[in-house]
């Protein structure tokens, strides 16, 4: 598993390095043609990977249902975020990738609630969750790539 943690740890890298190299403003602004912007897709990359990985094991997760239900699949922004918001995600990009390593570790994920994918991929246990995760976080971080380019 450690180089699942790794691929996370890299994609959590570079969602980092867009947060510090881009203003409040661009990380807002929900370019012509698409549907979200770049904190959300950075803040999706989270709460998808809560759900996917603690809710789906029956465990809280280690953000507030608010987080996750503002950022889940089918939302989009409801407004431009405050810079406080951004420094929350900031700190939860890495927090969340820190815990779940330690929780991972510590076999915390006993359970698993089976679950097909929107792509079809069924989960069948925490392992398939992490991996899948990081497929889904790599595919936001190429659209955050395609929308940094028109902001």
């Amino acid at each position: 598993m450690n180089s699942v943690f790794e691929v996370q740890k890299t994609i959590r890298e570079i969602l980092l390095k867009i947060l510090d190299n881009h203003s409040l403003e661009q990380l807002n602004k929900i370019p012509e043609g698409f549907s979200n912007n770049l904190i959300w897709n950075i803040a999706h990359c989270i709460a998808a990977q809560q759900s996917l990985v603690y809710k789906l094991s029956g465990l809280p997760s280690k953000v507030s249902e608010d987080f996750i239900t503002r950022y889940s699949k089918g939302t989009k922004p409801e407004g431009d975020v405050s810079q406080a918001e951004v420094d929350e995600i900031r700190r939860l990009l890495s927090e969340t990738l820190h815990q779940v390593q330690k929780d991972y570790a510590d076999k915390i994920f006993v359970n698993y609630r089976e679950y097909t994918t929107s792509m079809g991929f069924t989960l069948r246990n925490v392992e398939d969750a992490l991996s899948f995760n990081n497929y889904h976080e790599g595919t936001h971080t190429g659209i955050i790539m395609s929308i940094r380019k028109f902001v």
